[in-house]
């Protein structure tokens, strides 16, 4: 049965207490009158347990139902704890009478036992409700003033006096520790709420802060895809050699730009525990010969060595996140080459066999840096930290690259952790366990030369972007500004695919989708690859169930935008082999 706790009076947390402490009142009660009347023979012992039982079960049966209407009022208040404490308590303390009348010697000490017993059990049983606790505590009381007064005449005035005196004592020692307890209770609950109320504004702060990088982010990629893809055309038209290295000189700075963008959104959503990664079948061996393909130029434009260890090792195809993983590796080759002067940088790999469909992997990026103290070490994880002031101007960075690298290893169920000394280079170790994967079966290319897209983005900007990245495979797209301009186009002109912008004015890309399934066009079976600046898992999700068929994140990778073109149209022509 629910019990209303939150009067004002405290009764209902009393009553909840009370009844939570029942079973082990009725078993102290039990072994008492065992012991009882094994010792002095009290056969009446027994009636006393079954009266104290019987209040003990009617207060459980009562309150509840008493606590449908909380008390308004100190005096109804008063009036229900009266009603429900007062037979218990009037029942147990005249076994304590029973104790110092008639059980010799011994019996005041062991009535008053029993009486400073209950009334210390009352600071649990009645934690925060005064008025339960004076209902409970007072019947004790008057047997506590009552029990000496049985003696009058038997024992000197000195005598008696003085045991009034200890009463007195005994009740306002209890009384004490009442106050005392609830006083700390307050102020445990009062710092409780203040941590809680303090730790909703620091996650607020977060969120907010997270929300306001996530908005930016999305309004900084706009540019970012039109800077990157013009580059790449521009490089790819150009007729000289200073052309190109122009070219590549703004492809790189767009690139520079990209790489800081994705750290601090990374950043954003690891605070907020909204980084997911995913589980997919990949080439573990492709992947990293990749990532040391890259980086292996610029080590070279630098005079420096990049050596593989182990790679023949290197198991080919798991499961896992083969984009975070290159990000991760990406992210230390980057250190290691930037801060290594001379001398070489190695990528140290090891396995062991798989054992029950598990590789275990190490991957460890060696330099022959400068190396670090143990204070740099300890902040090496620390977003925003650079081991020197002048780090930024140096080597460019934001000091989120490790910080961010850890937590996606500990997401992918393993860690990184750093070695050095200084002026004996740094030693980063990925550990991961990733299980094993079947080779997918080849699958034919097919030409996209012919196809007919539609791109729909409200940024003339984003269309323009798009275009530039599509034309190497000869394709020139349709573009629509909205998603209704879509839809009508899409109502009457036959196309292939949909490259589809999800956050537009009016109507988004996931509404336009929906109402494009719903059609009975020309078009309504045909793929449509999500475009978003915000691919969280949750983002993509929504989209899947909005009824598209794929996703590419902003800015714009073309290697990217091709896989997905193509896997989007062999699936298609699958379905349509099949229909």
């Amino acid at each position: 049965m629910t019990i209303e706790t939150g009067d004002r009076f405290g009764l209902g947390g009393a009553i909840l207490t009370r009844r939570q402490h029942l079973p082990l009142r009725m078993v102290s009660c039990l072994v008492q009158t065992a012991l009882l009347h094994a010792v002095f023979g009290w056969w009446g012992m027994w009636l006393w347990a079954a009266a104290y039982i019987g209040s003990q079960l009617f207060e459980s049966w009562l309150g509840p139902r008493m606590m449908r209407n909380p008390p308004e009022t100190a005096a109804r208040a008063a009036n229900m704890a009266v009603v429900l404490f007062f037979p218990s308590a009037i029942v147990f303390g005249g076994l304590a009478m029973a104790l110092w009348v008639g059980a010799g010697v011994y019996g005041p000490a062991l009535g008053v036992a029993c009486i400073a017993g209950a009334m210390t059990n009352l600071i649990v049983l009645s934690r925060g409700s005064r008025i339960a606790f004076a209902a409970s505590a007072t019947p004790y009381g008057l047997y506590l003033l009552v029990m000496p007064l049985t003696d009058v005449g038997k024992v000197s005035s000195p005598l008696l006096t003085a045991m009034m005196i200890a009463v007195g004592l005994i009740m306002l020692n209890i009384i004490g520790a009442w106050i005392a307890t609830e006083e700390a209770r307050k102020a445990q609950d009062d710092a409780t709420t203040e941590a809680q109320l303090r730790r909703a504004e620091a996650e607020a702060a977060v969120e907010a802060k997270s929300a306001y990088v996530a908005a930016i982010s999305h309004e900084l990629r706009t540019p970012i895809s039109a800077i990157l893809a013009g580059a790449a055309e521009l490089e790819r038209t150009a007729n000289t050699a200073q052309g190109k290295a122009q070219a590549r000189l703004i492809g790189g700075a767009g690139q520079m730009m990209r790489t800081l963008l994705d750290d601090l959104l990374d950043l954003a959503k690891l605070e907020v525990g909204r980084m997911e990664v995913e589980a997919v079948a990949f080439d573990l061996r492709a992947a990293t010969n990749d990532v040391v393909r890259m980086w292996r130029v610029q080590a070279r434009e630098k005079g420096l060595r990049l050596r593989v260890e182990g790679a023949a090792k290197l198991p080919s195809w798991v499961q896992g996140d083969p984009t975070r993983l290159r990000q991760v590796l990406n992210n230390l080759l980057s250190n290691a080459i930037k801060f290594t002067a001379e001398g070489s940088v190695t990528l140290r790999i090891q396995t062991e066999p798989a054992q029950e469909g598990v590789h275990a992997l190490s991957l460890a990026v060696i330099d022959t840096g400068p190396g670090m103290t143990p204070e740099q070490v300890a902040k090496l994880f620390t977003p925003f930290e650079q081991l020197e002031a002048g780090t930024a101007r140096k080597h460019g960075g934001s000091g989120l690259g490790l910080a961010i690298s850890r937590e996606l290893a500990r997401l992918m169920g393993g860690d990184l952790v750093a070695s050095s000394a200084a002026n004996e280079g740094a030693t980063f170790t990925v550990s991961l366990t990733l299980p094993a994967a079947e080779a997918p079966a080849p699958a034919e290319t097919p030409d996209v030369a012919e196809a007919r897209l539609l791109v729909v983005d409200d940024h003339v900007v984003n269309r323009q972007a798009i275009a530039l990245v599509l034309a190497p495979l000869g394709i020139t797209p349709q573009t629509a500004a909205s998603g209704e301009e879509a839809l009508a186009r899409l109502a009457v002109e036959p196309f292939d695919l949909v490259l589809m912008d999800v956050y537009m004015p009016d109507m988004d890309g996931r509404e336009a989708t929906r109402q494009l399934r719903a059609s009975a066009g020309p078009n309504r079976d045909i793929p449509v690859i999500a475009i978003t600046a915000s691919a969280t898992e949750r983002d993509w999700e929504a989209c899947r169930e909005a009824g598209m068929t794929g996703h590419v994140a902003k800015p714009i990778e073309p290697a990217q935008l091709y896989a997905a073109l193509e896997e989007a149209l062999a699936d298609e022509a699958e379905r349509k082999a099949a229909a």
